[in-house]
């Protein structure tokens, strides 16, 4: 009787993985909920109060700098997350149905919730974010 050989797992292909430490990104509190940020992305957060094209700064929690990360509240008391409302969005629609048995109760109830869309233009402490923003204003000046 011959016994067959074990059968091999496949190596799978290593997939290059982008690395993020080299990315700036910030947690940031907003609405009651904490959402993680990098510049020029466009997050959907609750709604907020404001027009289009207002800036708005989020109070941040926890910043990754490359390989540093700060979440001391002394020094990421210093650092800020400045955004622009992008624009207005709403949720799924939700759908709620009550129904009592044999007595002719059905109420029937929709829910579609609020949200704002912001786009982060800038992450760091409050002398670079306004650096950048000189930077910005010079370069149109420029042109």
């Amino acid at each position: 009787m011959v016994t067959p050989e074990p059968r091999r797992a496949r190596k799978r292909k290593e997939q290059p993985k982008e690395r993020e430490s080299s990315r700036v990104y910030a947690i940031v509190r907003c609405g009651g909920r904490q959402e993680k940020v990098a510049l020029d992305e466009v997050v959907t957060v609750d709604k907020l109060a404001g027009a289009v094209g207002d800036s708005i700064t989020l109070s941040a929690l926890l910043v990754v700098d490359g390989d540093r990360v700060i979440s001391d509240p002394a020094e990421i008391g210093r650092y800020q997350v400045t955004a622009d409302i992008v624009g207005d969005a709403a949720g799924p629609k939700i759908n709620m149905i009550h129904y009592r048995n044999k007595t002719g109760y059905r109420r029937r109830l929709g829910h579609r919730q609020k949200y704002t869309q912001v786009r982060i233009t800038g992450i760091g402490t409050e002398t670079k974010s306004k650096a950048k923003a000189g930077s910005k204003a010079k370069a149109e000046e420029e042109d």
